[in-house]
């Protein structure tokens, strides 16, 4: 097999359910095959750590953000499981805690988590691996930097692009099934072409039909305000939700809130097409509404107690109405 001799043991890997942090998940399996995969969010992650059964010689961690309301915990954790495991904890997304980290702790925010992932393990995976790095770089709409377009010139971008829809729609159209995500990373990670992992063309086609009604759902029921237009239970795609309530209610920022029954919560999904910081706006919303959100500069997540969503969302207006580029919110 190309590429350097692995690190064998008792390996754990835990993931975004996105499609860059399946194609890390898989980068990181590639370099230690013999690894649980388990999916899960920012605000679950100290628990899933806490709970782990056994101890492993590994421990990665990817595509993940940092939860404004566990990171010291979590910081105090992750060093813990340093002293028995190695730890490898990569990441993309913005922190806002300048004292947050350590060696375990890999990140840059100007590129994907996949490509970061490569960049860690380099040395233990084999150089055609990098074509996983390609389908989450475009997933994550992080394929216009240097190392990706440099990586790209060995392929058919064509046939890259093809690949990485097919993943991505797929993805989203399993939704929360994470034993079928784990079986993509399963194939990713021996560096199997999504086109040809049972089931998922058929996925992304339905994905694709599904999207489109969603469109037309979104289209009829978007509500606007100044800034910001959202849409609620709109049952579907919450991150495409999001792009087409921002579209159709013709506002920089797009909202889609779905409705958890079991923990009277709405969880969000937010873009921002104009040059706010979705990142820091939604960090203070949520804040102000009794919930835990953030992620990246033009997309971003949140949670939010059920009862607090329209004083959430008149908050976030009245955010990115304050927000100058040049000093965030004033």
């Amino acid at each position: 097999m190309e590429g350097k001799k692995r690190k064998i043991g008792s390996s754990i890997i835990f993931s975004h359910g996105d499609s860059d942090g399946i194609c890390s998940a898989s980068i990181a399996k590639n370099a230690f095959y013999h690894s649980d995969v388990y999916f899960t969010s920012p605000v679950n992650l100290l628990d899933k750590l806490n709970s782990m059964s056994e101890g492993y010689d590994n421990i990665i961690i990817c595509d993940i953000a940092v939860d404004e309301r566990t990171h010291e915990a979590l910081f105090e954790k992750i060093n813990e499981l340093c002293e028995v495991s190695n730890v490898y904890y990569i990441d993309h997304h913005p922190i806002p805690y300048s004292t947050w980290g350590g060696e375990w702790f890999y990140h840059d925010e100007n590129v994907c988590t996949s490509e970061i992932a490569y960049q860690t393990f380099e040395a233990m995976l084999g150089r055609d691996i990098r074509r996983v790095s390609i389908y989450g770089a475009i997933g994550d709409y992080a394929d216009n930097t240097s190392r990706i377009k440099e990586w790209c010139r060995d392929w058919d971008k064509r046939a890259l692009y093809f690949q990485a829809g097919t993943l991505v729609q797929a993805t989203i159209f399993v939704g929360r099934d994470h034993n079928i995500k784990r079986k993509i990373v399963d194939n990713l990670s021996k560096d199997i072409l999504p086109s040809e992992i049972p089931k998922l063309l058929n996925y992304a086609k339905k994905a694709s039909l599904l999207e489109e009604e969603l469109r037309l759902y979104v289209k009829k029921n978007v509500i606007s305000m100044s800034l910001v237009s959202y849409v609620i239970n709109a049952k579907g795609y919450m991150s495409k939700s999001a792009i087409y309530a921002a579209s159709y209610g013709k506002t920089p920022i797009g909202v889609s809130a779905e409705y958890r029954d079991k923990k009277d919560v709405y969880d969000l999904s937010l873009r921002s097409r104009n040059g706010i910081d979705i990142n820091i706006i939604t960090r203070k919303a949520s804040k102000f509404a009794g919930g835990t959100g953030g992620g990246h500069p033009m997309a971003a997540g949140a949670r939010i107690p059920s009862n607090m969503l329209e004083k959430f969302l008149t908050q976030l207006n009245k955010l990115a109405e304050r927000y100058d580029s040049f000093n965030g919110v004033n």
